[in-house]
């Protein structure tokens, strides 16, 4: 991996954890920013029981992307956060895991007036 892939990678990182913050109203953090080990997670979050893997590239390998996910999700719900260029951050789930992610994200949401109110009303 070359330097500017490890630096696009750390960026990635920060702005996916700043965007879960935003959207989510969740504590987020880069992963190996405080652990330093190569097994940490993308990201460290207050959001209990998902895995988030970060992949701020401009042809994403979908599918490989996901079984790294999963492979290093354990019990947790695997999610894939991916941005392009000049492209806004997209969440990537299977499908089945989605009803699980949904409840997840649910029990996470500040109580009293949602995220979604302020923006959207």
């Amino acid at each position: 991996m070359t330097i500017n892939s490890k630096r696009k990678g750390k960026v990635g990182e920060l702005e996916a954890a700043a965007e879960l913050r935003r959207v989510l109203g969740v504590a987020a953090r880069r992963g190996q920013q405080y652990c330093g080990s190569p097994d940490s997670p993308d990201l460290e979050t207050t959001l209990e029981g998902v895995h988030f893997e970060v992949k701020r590239t401009e042809r994403l390998q979908l599918y490989a992307a996901l079984q790294q996910a999963i492979e290093d999700a354990g019990d947790a719900t695997p999610v894939v956060l991916h941005r392009a260029n000049r492209k806004p951050w997209v969440a990537v789930v299977r499908l089945d895991d989605l009803p699980r992610l949904a409840q997840l994200v649910a029990a996470a949401l500040p109580r009293g007036d949602s995220v979604s109110e302020g923006e959207h009303g």
